[in-house]
């Protein structure tokens, strides 16, 4: 993903090589990334309305906004069912098992009905030492399925409300294992799920309890909605951002060979969710990047971005692809060999990202290849002589902000030949007289304007090209044709020394005192 903090150290030859920070690079996109996907459709935590089973009592209006009177019938109506739950936990009884149910049942559905659940009514009342005691061992699964369902939902709620489910987490971890069922271990898994979703201080807890090999024993088999909500809390679990967690996890046996069978053959709704986990796993551990690449996990990655339209399958899937190509120019060598079917593939699939209504996946795409743009003279062949460019012209020219940035960085290294050392890279002539005639230079010069600072400075970096490569001395002059010499000026007293420095120098040995004399 094109995060702005570190994303041209590992493509921009403009500058310089700067090595192994794109290991770094990816752990700081698995920030962000894990921050978008918490205010996405893809949520972080996510309540649960219809259990493990399939089955749900409760009808929601999805746009129904409860009222004032309605929240607090609703958080009585949840105070008086832990008080109901209280009492079916110590009866002991003819019926008392059913009893529990029942009461579980109630409460349950009171933490169901609303898409923001009584969850500080039902701790108030003492809810989780009763859930917690309803999930011993050898109590029936309708019992235990509900408590873990109580349970998911409270742990849906704000950070301090999620906290409160750390008395459970053992039980929660220890009900994953063979000897449940399998809608009791998906309730549990979706509980952690939620909590792992809240923060690196609860994943460590989590992981320093076990969690991580049961919920990925849960992702072998080949299909079903346990697998799925099981590779959904494994993403949020392996977040980091310490390493550690994902290295652990492509170590488990049989879960580098799963990832690789849901990839290729699941439906879109389990690929995505094992995408994820592709993302975190390769954004965080340099170790599973490698397992990943040598074990050729690009081909289902580009298959599913040739042949799927789902946005929510698509971003993962393309981020994924991202980071194993954001590698080191070795690893990037490794994975795309010139004349490869599967590297003309890559290419493709990032037109097509290029050509989609949406703009992150026009961000995306760019990202990639800006990657690819920034590796060897065949790698920028590629790009090249592929329908991408165009496509990158006209965003260069037309698309917000954010995007123009990420094209303008493959535009940008399309143009130099990869660098040897900390001086001025080399030029590629050819591209760059090529891609100033098909109007690209207006768009650099609009970044040089830019407050962004990183746009600011890349901006330069091409106006630098420029000046200094164009044939015949003609650099000056289309510069200045485009504004180019009042862009800038502006940075005469800028705060940012570099920016100040760059731009100073360049109108001071371009369009000193003689420019323009012979004319």
């Amino acid at each position: 993903m094109a995060d702005d903090s570190l994303a041209s150290h590992r493509r921009d030859p403009i500058k310089s090589s700067v090595g192994n920070v794109a290991a770094q690079r990816r752990r700081q996109n698995a920030a962000t990334v894990g921050k978008e996907r918490r205010e996405s459709l893809v949520r972080a935590k996510r309540l649960c309305r219809v259990g493990a089973t399939g089955e749900g009592d409760v009808l929601v209006e999805e746009n129904h906004m409860m009222t004032d009177e309605e929240g607090f019938l609703l958080e009585d109506q949840t105070s008086s069912a832990v008080k109901e739950l209280k009492s079916a936990v110590v009866y002991q009884g003819k019926g008392a098992m059913q009893k529990r149910v029942n009461a579980l049942r109630e409460l349950r559905r009171l933490l169901s009905k609303s898409e923001f659940p009584p969850v500080e009514a039902a701790l108030k009342a003492g809810a989780i030492p009763l859930l917690v005691q309803c999930l011993s061992f050898g109590s029936p699964d309708e019992q235990l399925l509900e408590a873990a369902w109580c349970l998911t939902n409270i742990a849906a709620g704000k950070p301090e409300e999620t906290k409160a489910l750390l008395p459970a987490l053992p039980l929660l971890i220890a009900h994953l294992g063979e000897k449940s069922s399998l809608p009791v271990a998906e309730q549990c898994a979706w509980a952690l799920g939620n909590v792992a979703g809240e923060g690196e201080e609860l994943r460590k807890v989590l992981l320093s309890q076990g969690a991580l090999p049961p919920l990925a024993r849960m992702v072998l088999p080949n299909k079903g909605s346990t697998v799925r909500t099981a590779a959904w809390a494994l993403s949020n679990l392996i977040k980091g951002p310490d390493p550690k967690a994902a290295t652990e996890l492509i170590k488990v046996d049989g879960v580098l060979d799963a990832i690789l069978r849901h990839l290729r053959k699941s439906d879109e709704e389990l690929a995505t969710e094992v995408a994820w986990v592709v993302v975190y796993l390769s954004a965080l551990s340099n170790f599973a990047t490698g397992v990943l690449v040598k074990s050729d996990a690009l081909q289902p990655l580009v298959e599913r971005l040739a042949t799927s339209n789902s946005l929510q399958l698509l971003i993962p899937v393309l981020r994924s692809l991202g980071n194993l190509v954001a590698g080191d120019s070795h690893t990037t060598s490794t994975v795309l060999i010139p004349g490869h079917e599967i590297t003309d593939g890559v290419i493709k699939v990032l037109v097509k990202c290029l050509k989609s209504d949406h703009r992150v996946l026009k961000k995306e795409a760019s990202w990639v290849l800006s990657n690819i743009a920034a590796g060897s003279i065949e790698h920028k062949q590629l790009i090249y002589s592929s329908e991408a460019v165009p496509l990158l012209l006209r965003l260069l020219s037309t698309a917000p902000f954010d995007i123009r940035k990420e094209v303008a960085y493959v535009l940008g290294n399309l143009c130099v030949a990869p660098a040897t050392g900390e001086g001025k890279p080399d030029l590629i002539k050819e591209n760059l007289v090529s891609l100033v005639q098909r109007g690209c230079l207006s768009g650099f010069i609009d970044l040089v304007r830019s407050a962004d600072i990183e746009a600011a400075r890349l901006g330069l970096q091409f106006t630098e090209l420029v000046l200094r490569g164009m044939p015949n001395g003609d650099g000056p002059k289309l510069v200045e044709q485009e504004d180019g010499i009042d862009a800038m000026e502006r940075y005469q007293f800028h705060e940012n020394e570099d920016l100040r420095n760059m731009a100073n120098g360049l109108v001071d040995k371009y369009f000193g005192e003689d420019y323009g004399v012979n004319e």
